[in-house]
């Protein structure tokens, strides 16, 4: 064998015995520095990606509760202008009747009593103590206001003095809905010749000028009778435990 064979038959061979047993020693540091750089663009185009998803996000957000605020606006003139032209009408046809309801957002201050999740303080302006007020939540029947050390006290419809007059079903069967310090409301004083059935929803009458007529209350889920009338218990459409701002409807017309 020729020493130039030789030689390339050992070169060979070192170069097999270091791919065999030093790669990892020669593929770390770079491995690694390829690891790091893979790391750090993944989290770099992950956080890019968040925040345009974020920005995307936010200005569609802002676009669509813009959108709903320009309809209710829109609704609220309709409104206003539609009460005017009733009001011009009834004028003109020499009626007493007048449409001008007076709603107000109030501000919940605190609970009256610790523990009592079902009796509030309310910041009312201009509040007169001699009247008793409906407090709406989201355009659901959420209690009454009564006055308390001539200061606004809301009353939430679980709570055994909150009471009011509603409708039941498609005949439309008076009755007085009331708290029972419990999940559910009552309705009593319902007239025996009236069908319900469960599933029934119940609404404001507003014959109580306490709210305004098909306020909804919530659905019947049992009916009983008693003394010549039916007894309903009420599953309520208003839930929420801890509100920070109601409706109270201060004038109904």
């Amino acid at each position: 064998m020729n020493k130039g064979l030789f030689s390339f038959f050992l070169l060979f061979t070192a170069l097999l015995v270091g791919a065999l047993y030093y790669t990892n020693i020669i593929q770390s540091p770079f491995i690694s520095a390829l690891n790091n750089i893979k790391s750090n663009y993944h989290s770099s185009t992950q956080y890019i990606q968040e925040q345009i998803d974020k920005h995307f996000f936010q200005a569609r957000h802002i676009t669509e509760l813009n959108e709903k605020l320009e309809k209710y606006e829109n609704n609220e003139l309709v409104m206003q202008q539609l009460s005017s032209e009733i009001n011009d009408f009834f004028a003109e046809n020499n009626s007493t009747f007048k449409v001008d309801p007076n709603v107000e957002l109030v501000r919940t201050l605190s609970y009256q009593k610790f523990g009592d999740f079902n009796r509030i303080w309310l910041e009312v302006n201009d509040y007169n103590a001699s009247r008793v007020y409906g407090l709406v939540y989201q355009n659901l029947v959420a209690g009454i206001v009564i006055s308390q050390e001539g200061r606004a006290l809301g009353l939430l419809n679980r709570d055994i003095k909150s009471s009011y007059s509603v409708f039941i079903g498609e005949e439309k069967a008076p009755g007085i809905a009331h708290g029972n310090s419990s999940q559910y409301l009552i309705v009593k004083f319902i007239p025996a010749w009236h069908h319900i059935k469960k599933g029934d929803e119940v609404i404001a009458s507003g014959l109580d000028e306490i709210f305004f007529n098909g306020l909804k209350v919530g659905k019947v889920l049992s009916v009983t009778s008693s003394q010549g009338y039916q007894n309903a218990v009420i599953e309520p459409y208003y839930k929420a435990d801890d509100p920070n701002y109601f409706h109270i409807i201060k004038k109904i017309k």
